[in-house]
């Protein structure tokens, strides 16, 4: 079997996912769950971009130890330095630096010649491996590029010290058939292309990521680039679980394999689904909801006498548990504190405390806490970096339809004062809206609201989305509450913490400056 390395890109292509803005410490959450995983690269973040992404970056490089970190950077000094600096104290630092060889980027974008283009990518290669032990180096849009400088180009920066080559798909353009010949071309006119690793980065803008990342691997490709539950820009990238699942399923035809604990990828796929608040279709091959649901009577049929009939993954293999009763009210503190890190929380005493009280307040309301309520509930827990923020103290909503909604909400401000303020609207979660937002200094709006149910029945935790503006920033949040109203106005208060935690960070930067 070969070996084919696991490059996520979760915590950076995904991020840019339209409407995604994980904090410090949801990056490093999932970056942890990654490395449970088992992914051999794990792309951070681009340090260059911002002074937000340079910290998540370092912050994941110092804390991860099992797997190598990188980070993007574009071809030149600057960006390779951030990089540097963000990546020195990780375990296995390793960059990702990348130049556009299309004739369309190069002509409009770059403006630059192809000479000046081979030229400016060996430059970067070489600086960048007086820092780093491995370099990788990215032909950007290389599916439109032409093949005869496509080559020429790879040659020169594995000459310069590139040790692993990535050939995107950058814009979802090529067939499988023609990703693989790709592949197979460059194997065999790339002289010096022997020892170095080969791998495939796709997008799925015409729905074809996960095909040509595996017709790259037939065509001996030797790493493969996606994210998580295939979340990224415009249609996303590859979903990783979905390759990885496919060759341990049809290990006979590809034979290759990764290295991925495929029992974590339930757990990782909710993960991310829940922070970025991207919400996994139902449908979705192998970690969707109805992916081992049989609803034809033949289909039912089949798999109780026979799983195998209908039913080509096991739900054990990637990590489906069942929805059964894990703790009760009568849980003590012990049994908790072994649940918590059985489902691999790592949190200090002060949030123990806090989450086995938000447990016990739970059990008292709830028949049957399960593990689907225990990870929402820790998950909210544990990525909650907000110090000085608004929380909600109390809220009565009365709504009839022959009366005008109304709710009477009591906060607690950031100072630790209360206030409390009553308002109205066409429905019960407009009416709590429009009177947050006018207990709230500044201008804030509504851009979109989600919701979902964790786990099923009619005690369900509700689990909330929003999307807001709040002077001027577009912020995310989320909330989870057994009542969905609750759930709806935590949610808010959330994406508006979000704002105040930055901007805090930003004027603790300039006082120690």
């Amino acid at each position: 079997m070969r070996k084919i390395n696991v490059f996520d890109t979760t915590l950076r292509d995904g991020e840019q996912s339209a409407g995604v803005n994980l904090n410090a410490l949801e990056k490093l959450e999932i970056a942890k769950q990654l490395e449970r995983l088992g992914v051999d690269i794990m792309e951070a973040g681009f340090p260059a971009a911002s002074k937000g992404d340079f910290q998540g970056v370092k912050n994941i490089a110092d804390t991860v130890r099992n797997v190598s970190v990188t980070g993007l950077a574009r071809a030149n000094m600057k960006d390779i330095d951030a990089a540097w600096d963000a990546l020195k104290g990780g375990a296995d630092p390793r960059l990702h630096v990348f130049l556009a060889t299309s004739p369309i980027h190069m002509t409009h974008k770059l403006k630059k010649t192809p000479d000046e283009v081979v030229e400016t990518a060996v430059e970067a290669v070489k600086y960048a491996k007086k820092f780093f032990p491995k370099v990788q180096w990215s032909a950007e849009d290389a599916c439109r590029s032409d093949r005869s400088f496509l080559a020429k180009i790879i040659k020169e920066v594995i000459d310069a010290g590139a040790s692993v080559i990535n050939i995107p798909d950058t814009v979802g353009y090529r067939s499988p058939q023609e990703y693989g010949e790709l592949f197979t071309y460059l194997r065999n006119n790339v002289p010096n292309i022997e020892g170095v690793d080969l791998s495939a980065h796709c997008h799925n803008d015409l729905g074809m990521a996960v095909a040509n990342s595996l017709a790259a691997i037939e065509c001996g490709a030797t790493q493969i680039e996606g994210t998580i539950n295939g979340i990224g820009e415009r249609a996303g990238n590859a979903a990783i679980e979905e390759v990885a699942v496919a060759l341990r399923i049809r290990n006979d035809f590809y034979q290759a394999e990764t290295g991925l604990k495929l029992d974590e990828i339930k757990r990782t796929s909710n993960l991310v689904s829940k922070l970025t608040g991207m919400a996994v279709p139902g449908n979705k091959a192998v970690v969707g909801a109805n992916a081992f649901a049989h609803e034809s009577g033949i289909h039912q049929d089949g798999v109780l006498k026979e799983k195998t009939t209908y039913e080509i993954i096991s739900p054990q293999l990637i990590g489906v548990q069942s929805n059964s009763l894990v703790l009760g009210k009568h849980s003590g503190r012990h049994a908790f504190r072994d649940k918590v890190k059985d489902l691999g929380f790592e949190l200090d005493e002060a949030k123990i405390n806090e989450a086995f009280a938000d447990f016990k307040d739970l059990a008292d309301k709830k028949k049957q806490v399960t593990e689907d309520d225990l990870f929402a509930l820790l998950t909210d827990i544990q990525t909650d970096e907000f110090v000085d923020k608004y929380e909600i103290h109390s809220i009565q909503v009365q709504y009839g339809t022959a009366n005008i909604p109304t709710a009477t909400i009591s906060i607690e401000k950031p100072d630790g004062t209360m206030i409390q303020q009553a308002g109205t609207g066409s429905g019960s979660v407009e009416a709590i809206y429009n009177t947050l937002e006018a207990m709230i200094p500044g201008t804030l709006q509504l851009q979109d609201y989600r919701i979902n149910s964790v786990g099923g029945g009619r005690d369900a935790l509700a689990e909330v989305h929003v999307r807001v503006m709040y002077n001027g920033v577009e912020s995310n949040g989320r909330g989870t509450a057994q009542d969905v109203l609750e759930s709806s106005a935590i949610a808010y208060l959330n994406a508006v913490n979000r704002v105040l935690a930055r901007e805090s960070y930003q004027v603790n930067k300039k006082a120690h400056v």
